[in-house]
C-alpha cells in the first residue's frame, strides 16, 4: 500500500514522520521545499498532488482550512482528479463539515472513498504519535484506514458518517478554547488575590478542575512560553467553523462567542502567530501582571 501525504506544516510534518517509522511507503507534497527534502531524506518519495493521485491507494491530507482542501482535492490540478476507484482520501484538516460532505459528494461521482478525520493534541502528541482522531464516513472504510491513523495516534474513534469527525472537532475546539480562557482568568484572580498562581495549580491539578489542557497550558501561561504548539490564528479559524456551524444548526453556542472576541483581540494586538495559551495576554493586560513573574504597571 502506498500513502499519499499533503500538508507537511507544524503538525503534518511529524504525522508523517511517524508513517514512515511504521513501516509504510509515503509519496509527499507540500510547499516547503526544504521540508520535503527532510522526508526525503527519511525514505518518502516526493510527488505534486496529480502525480500522488494517480500512484497512492490512500491519500491523506493536513491543510489549513476548507479552501485549500478543496483546492488540493478538487482544483483543476487536484489530487481529486487523478485517484483511483476504490482509493480513499483521507482528511485530517479541521474543516467546516458541510464542506466535508460536499467534497465527499465529488469524489463519490469518481468511486473515491472519503474520511473526515481531524485530530486533536497539537504538536507535542504529533510527534510522540499519541493524537487522538475523530473520524466520519463509512464504518468499512474507517476499518481499512485505521492502522494507519492508529500508526499517528494513540486512539481513533468513529462518530458517524462524513462530517461527523469535524462536528466532533468543533466541540473538542470549543471545549479547549473556553478550558484555557477559565484557566488564564483563574490563575488572573488567584495571583491578584495575593496567592502564588503556582501553588493554585499544583493544589487544584488533581481535582475535578484538573484537565489535559490544564497540565499542558498552565505551566505556558505560568512562565510566559507562547511557542506555537497551536496557534491562535488556527482556533481563530476553528470557532469560526464552530459559529458557523452553530447558526446554521440551531445550537446556542455563547461561550464559544466570547472565547472568540477574546482571541481575536489578541490576533489584532500581533498575538496571532502565539501559542493559543497566550489567551493569558488577555487576562494580564486588563489585570497589569505577568502570571507567575513579576508584576508591571496597567498599559
Amino acid at each position: 500500500m502506498r500513502i499519499g501525504f499533503i500538508g507537511l506544516g507544524i503538525m503534518g510534518r511529524p504525522m508523517a514522520k511517524n508513517l514512515l517509522k511504521a513501516g509504510y511507503s509515503l509519496t509527499v507534497h507540500t510547499h516547503k521545499a526544504s521540508t520535503v527534502a527532510e522526508l526525503v531524506n527519511l525514505g518518502a518519495q516526493a510527488g505534486l498532488p496529480a502525480e500522488i493521485g494517480r500512484t497512492c491507494d490512500v491519500v491523506m491530507t493536513m491543510l489549513p482550512n476548507s479552501p485549500q482542501v478543496r483546492e488540493v482535492v478538487l482544483g483543476p490540478d487536484g489530487v481529486g482528479q487523478t485517484m483511483k476507484p476504490g482509493s480513499v482520501l483521507v482528511d485530517m484538516s479541521s474543516i467546516d463539515p458541510i464542506a466535508s460532505r460536499e467534497i465527499a459528494a465529488a469524489l463519490a461521482e469518481r468511486g473515491v472513498e472519503m474520511l473526515d478525520a481531524p485530530v486533536s493534541g497539537g504538536e507535542p502528541k504529533a510527534i510522540d504519535g499519541t493524537l487522538s482522531f475523530m473520524v466520519g464516513g463509512k464504518e468499512d472504510v474507517f476499518e481499512q484506514c485505521k492502522p494507519l491513523l492508529l500508526a499517528m495516534g494513540a486512539s481513533a474513534v468513529r462518530c458517524g458518517e462524513i462530517g461527523a469527525g469535524n462536528t466532533a472537532k468543533l466541540a473538542n475546539q470549543i471545549i479547549v478554547a473556553c478550558n484555557i480562557q477559565a484557566l488564564a482568568e483563574a490563575l488572573t484572580l488567584a495571583q491578584k488575590a495575593g496567592v502564588d498562581p503556582r501553588c493554585v495549580f499544583e493544589a487544584i491539578r488533581g481535582g475535578l478542575a484538573g484537565s489535559t489542557v490544564m497540565e499542558a497550558k498552565a505551566p505556558m501561561m505560568l512562565a510566559g512560553n507562547d511557542r506555537p504548539g497551536f496557534r491562535i490564528d488556527l482556533h481563530i479559524k476553528d470557532l469560526n467553523n464552530a459559529l458557523d456551524c452553530a447558526h446554521a444548526v440551531g445550537a446556542p453556542v455563547p461561550m464559544t462567542a466570547q472565547a472568540q472576541e477574546v482571541l481575536q483581540l489578541l490576533r489584532s494586538r500581533g498575538d496571532g502567530s502565539c501559542d493559543h495559551s497566550a489567551m493569558a495576554h488577555y487576562y494580564e493586560a486588563l489585570a497589569g501582571i505577568r502570571l507567575g513573574r513579576e508584576e508591571t504597571e496597567h498599559g
